[in-house]
């Protein structure tokens, strides 16, 4: 099976600098990621190697721990797992003369064999419905700083 992707895009209405701001505060992420993530960790990179955000993620009856080494790009976040393919991008552009156009994009490397197929097929609309929620979480708490979601 080659690449399973999962992205999500919306509309913010908080300058790009604010939203890049709150996608790259890595100790209140949990407050913008839905239920689906728990036992959140922020650790400072090896050597100036970046930040790591690591998490336990639990949705359709399978559960992963990511351990994400983070890269910072001129207009968002490259996150790569370190203990699989998973990647995870964010992009925030400016929309209009006051809001942003976020996308977060996750892919991994997916599974041969038929339960290839059948993760090709639905891993990324469950994902991508988690996205989305993450993503309204986040226009929420650029337009709010005391919203979010309360997750630990």
């Amino acid at each position: 099976m080659g690449r399973v992707t999962a992205s999500a895009t919306a509309s913010i209405d908080a300058p790009p600098e604010r939203v890049l701001e709150l996608v790259r505060d890595y100790d209140a992420r949990p407050k913008i990621l839905t239920d689906n993530y728990t036992a959140t960790q922020v650790e400072a990179g090896d050597a100036g190697e970046g930040t790591i955000f690591a998490y336990h993620f639990a949705a359709g009856g399978r559960e992963r721990d990511y351990r994400l080494r983070v890269e910072e790009t001129a207009d968002g976040l490259i996150e790569r797992d370190e203990l699989s393919s998973y990647v995870s991008t964010w992009t925030v552009k400016p929309s209009g003369s006051t809001g942003s156009q976020v996308t977060v994009e996750a892919s991994w490397q997916g599974a041969g064999g038929i339960a290839g197929v059948f993760e090709g097929l639905f891993a990324p609309l469950g994902l991508r419905r988690i996205l989305t929620q993450v993503l309204a979480n986040l226009g929420n708490a650029a337009r709010n700083p005391a919203a979010g979601n309360d997750n630990p």
